[in-house]
């Protein structure tokens, strides 16, 4: 049965406060301030009872604690001394789960935020037996995980999310796609985003004939200098701007619009299952199609999702937006006559 994370805080600062020998036995009262104070937020007596209580007999926790009353003394104590709840054996249902989130957190070990903490995620493996021999390896597999892309630009991370945190203008040169030569720009970095196997910072460059929000890949930024220069204020709000959006493209003329799509039921059980979008809604679930409406900005992303469904998708609305399908469909279609 899961638990509650309160509970198992509860019951780990209990055990802590009953371990400690160099103090006397807790009264239930010490116990309550004891915790109350560790987890800085009020604990009622009841609480604190029946943490005792599930720690000695509850089937669920399976701790069997050796919990006892010293009515001399009146306060707790393991009749164990050696007893701890940190002694206790991991279950096979909770080493299936432990071996799930770090198989997770392996597969991103590239991202600096995991890669420094690496060892830590090993010596929690180790621990709880999760590295089998490769034998039992090869008999059974409990998840397979696809190795995930090598990111490209996952050095810059730290030094622009400091940067952006003391509100650091930072000199970057950059090679964009369709430059021939890099160019240094000066930005005021708001928000990094990752959308495609690829991460962006968002950033006011400055500097410029018309200054504004750019937006630059990671992965071809070249360099990056701090200047120990800052700015004013963040002036970007990151909820609002992608609010209506299907990835990072975000022209600031364009206006979201109402979207209608017509997906073929079989297509349809997939797009109900996970949305397109958040403000995806079901019109028409029937044996003939799945209909849904959106209220999206017509970006490059969109374009390419809905490309990629082919010929299980057809745009109803708007018109124009279905007219450029239908273009790249022809020009796709050219491609093989």
């Amino acid at each position: 049965m899961p638990l509650n994370k309160d509970a198992l805080t509860r019951y780990r600062l209990i055990d802590e406060r009953l371990r400690n020998h160099m103090v006397p036995k807790p009264s239930l009262d010490q116990l309550l301030v004891y915790v109350s104070d560790k987890m800085e937020k009020t604990v009622s007596r009841r609480t604190i009872l029946l943490d005792i209580k599930n720690m000695k007999d509850s089937t669920d926790l399976n701790y069997k604690a050796p919990i006892e009353f010293d009515h001399y003394q009146k306060g707790y104590y393991y009749s164990d001394t050696d007893y701890s709840i940190n002694n206790m054996p991991v279950t096979e249902y909770e080493l299936q789960g432990l071996e799930i989130a770090i198989g997770i957190l392996r597969q991103f070990n590239n991202l600096p935020v995991i890669r420094q903490f690496e060892d830590a995620i090993l010596k929690i493996a180790d621990s709880v037996n999760i590295n089998k021999k490769k034998q039992e390896q090869e008999q059974q597999q409990l998840i397979h995980l696809d190795a995930p892309p090598r990111y490209k630009g996952l050095e810059w991370i730290p030094e622009i999310a400091n940067a952006i945190g003391s509100r650091e203008i930072l000199r970057i040169r950059y090679q964009s796609f369709d430059r021939k030569e890099p160019k240094e720009y000066r930005i005021e970095p708001y928000h990094l985003r990752e959308y495609n196997n690829r991460f962006y910072v968002f950033a006011k460059s400055t500097k410029e004939t018309k200054p504004g929000l750019r937006t630059f890949g990671l992965d071809r930024i070249i360099d990056i200098w701090p200047t120990d220069q800052h700015f004013d204020e963040k002036n970007f709000d990151e909820t609002g701007y992608f609010k209506n959006v299907i990835g990072i493209t975000v022209s600031p003329d364009e206006k979201p619009q109402k979207v209608i799509l017509s997906f073929t039921p079989q297509q349809g059980k997939y797009i109900k299952a996970q949305p397109l979008h958040q403000s995806q809604r079901i019109i028409r679930d029937d044996n003939q199609e799945c209909r849904v409406s959106l209220h999206l900005v017509l970006n490059t992303e969109l374009i390419m999702v809905l490309l990629s469904y082919g010929s299980k998708v057809k745009v109803l609305q708007p018109k124009s937006l279905a007219e450029k399908i239908m273009k790249e469909a022809l020009e796709v279609k050219e491609l093989y006559e």
